[in-house]
């Protein structure tokens, strides 16, 4: 049987899910800015949670997050987790917003990049997202696993398999590639248990044919564990 490639998952995946342009939700760039970085090792719901209930009526602009103490915007964001490193670089980029441009977020890979906390998965979200720009595929933990299980991907980390993604879609498609296979790992290939017969790909994908103790979207060596800007 011939392999998957990324344009029939794609073109599958339409039929079954309709996801929006994010998970995350947000008014404004900085609002999707700040809640990228809140949602490195938490889930969304959370980010959702504090954002809607303490970040987005309490901070309208980036001044706003320089305005209050280092200690009040860890307490407002303590439920995402690592709320030390999170609020500091909330502040920093906000602080490089305000001196480098102008209080707007920047529209390039490489300015984004360039803030802190801020690395290409979180850039390519904004400028998606927001901007409607595609110079990357962000891949989070599902986009990671779906990749790899369907077999579109051997790479055995994020640059390598976003690498493989890009190359396998028009960049237009960038942005939907994330938000479709995000979908299709939350609700069908999820990390434990996952459900192969309700999967359109069961019949073609590698990982239906092996034992589940042998998981193909797991890399062969573990990542560290230390926190770096997505």
């Amino acid at each position: 049987m011939a392999p998957l490639t990324l344009r029939i998952v794609l073109d599958t995946l339409r039929k079954c899910h309709t996801p929006p342009k994010t998970f995350l939700h947000f008014r404004t760039p900085l609002d999707l800015l700040v809640a990228t970085i809140l949602s490195a090792q938490c889930t969304d719901s959370r980010v959702n949670m504090v954002t809607r209930d303490i970040l987005y009526p309490k901070y309208k602009k980036a001044s706003d997050y320089l305005a209050v103490p280092r200690r009040e915007l860890e307490r407002d964001v303590h439920s995402c987790g690592t709320y030390r490193n999170k609020a500091k670089y909330i502040q920093g980029m906000c602080g490089m917003l305000i001196d480098q441009h102008h209080g707007e977020v920047p529209r390039t890979m490489e300015e984004l990049t360039e803030l802190p906390g801020v690395g290409r998965k979180t850039a390519s979200v904004i400028l998606s997202a927001v901007f409607g720009i595609h110079e990357g595929i962000a891949v989070d933990t599902h986009v990671f696993r779906v990749a790899r299980r369907l077999g579109l991907t051997r790479g055995n980390t994020p640059e390598k398999v976003e690498q493989d993604l890009m190359h396998g879609a028009p960049k237009k498609e960038w942005g939907e590639v994330t938000t479709l296979l995000i979908s299709h790992g939350r609700s069908v290939c999820t990390a434990r248990n996952r459900t192969c017969d309700r999967c359109p790909f069961q019949n073609s994908c590698p990982s239906s044919w092996v034992s589940r103790k042998k998981d193909l979207g797991k890399p062969v060596a573990r990542a560290s564990k230390k926190q770096k800007p997505r």
